[in-house]
């Protein structure tokens, strides 16, 4: 993927460097997410084509130290913030 404001946003995206989907020059230049109209701040890892986002619950960890998540569904907007 290319650094340029007009190269679209991939349809699966994740925080955690250990998982296939993360970029980290992409999470470094700010992605924002709508979740069925509301701006999330605490989202983990999202994808558009499925229809949802994970989000994290509360400070909880299991016993590897990674946030425990949920998943919800409905329509995510990703966009690149400013």
């Amino acid at each position: 993927m290319t650094d340029t404001s007009s190269s679209p946003l991939p349809d699966r995206l994740s925080t955690n460097p250990k998982s296939p989907y993360y970029d980290e020059a992409l999470l470094t230049r700010g992605v924002g997410i709508k979740f069925d109209g509301q701006e999330k701040t605490n989202v983990e890892e999202y994808c558009v084509s499925e229809g949802w986002i994970r989000v994290a619950v509360g400070k909880t960890v299991d016993r590897k130290g990674n946030p425990l998540t949920i998943k919800l569904s409905g329509k995510v907007e990703p966009y690149l913030e400013k």
